[in-house]
């Protein structure tokens, strides 16, 4: 087994090995992962976080040891913690790294950080002031980041700054956590899940104080939640069909 880590800013992760290939996630600095199977210019991946599997370009990541890889998977995760900062490698140049990148093997890869950083569990309040962080941010399948993000993408993020873990994908996600039986017993952090004519789990956001929800569709945004679903209110209609709320913490 071979192993990597991402020691470029954002890495794009498709399901096929080509370029053109649809984009499924991302691998944001930092990031750990086992390399399953290496051809001449991709390499399948399964990323140390979420278990989930992809491909990504040889040229976008830096082979480890297993050594490294197991020393760096057991240390309690550091990240960034503003919208965009820098790292400086050894000939002082700089690469911009986006909210959430793990800051774990910055001695191994000899790069230098000295902006915000956040670590360990936080009180559960603290999800939807995260989630703020992220609005406005245009929706981008496969996106991870402030400056393209998707549903589940964002979810997981906002839960990974907080000290918890989320599965990557919406689907994946509704299979944690406690199920809730109304909308009046859920609290601000936990999740809600909307699922399309066929009974597929979709979509998810997090629930607010009051009947909102903060969520990304279009862009990071704010719309009611009542129990039909997600009442959009700029074009004045339902969006999105409400299937489970979860209580992960």
């Amino acid at each position: 087994m071979q192993y990597g880590i991402c020691n470029l800013s954002i890495v794009p992760l498709r399901i096929e090995p080509d370029d053109t290939s649809e984009l499924v996630s991302q691998l944001l600095y930092g990031e750990l992962f086992k390399i399953l199977e290496q051809r001449k210019s991709w390499s399948k991946i399964r990323l140390s976080y979420d278990g989930y599997e992809c491909w990504v370009d040889n040229k976008q990541y830096f082979e480890i040891s297993e050594e490294d890889y197991k020393a760096l998977e057991k240390k309690p995760p550091k990240m960034s913690a503003d919208l965009i900062e820098f790292i400086q490698d050894s000939n002082q140049q700089l690469y911009p790294i986006p909210l959430g990148a793990s800051l774990n093997g910055l001695t191994l890869l000899n790069h230098h950080h000295d902006g915000h950083t956040t670590q360990g569990k936080k009180a559960k309040e603290k999800l939807v002031e995260t989630a703020f962080l992220y609005l406005n941010s245009p929706y981008l399948w496969g996106g991870k980041t402030p400056f393209g993000i998707d549903c589940s993408g964002f979810t997981q993020m906002v839960y990974k700054l907080n000290g918890y873990k989320l599965l990557r994908d919406a689907s994946q996600q509704a299979t944690q956590g406690e199920a809730l039986s109304f909308i009046e017993e859920s609290e601000p952090g936990d999740l809600a899940f909307f699922d399309n004519h066929e009974g597929i789990i979709v979509h998810v956001g997090i629930i607010m104080e009051d009947n909102y929800i903060i969520h990304a569709h279009g862009k990071v945004r704010i719309d009611r939640l009542d129990h039909s679903g997600i009442y959009n209110v700029d074009r004045r209609m339902h969006t999105h069909k409400l299937r489970v709320i979860k209580k992960i913490i």
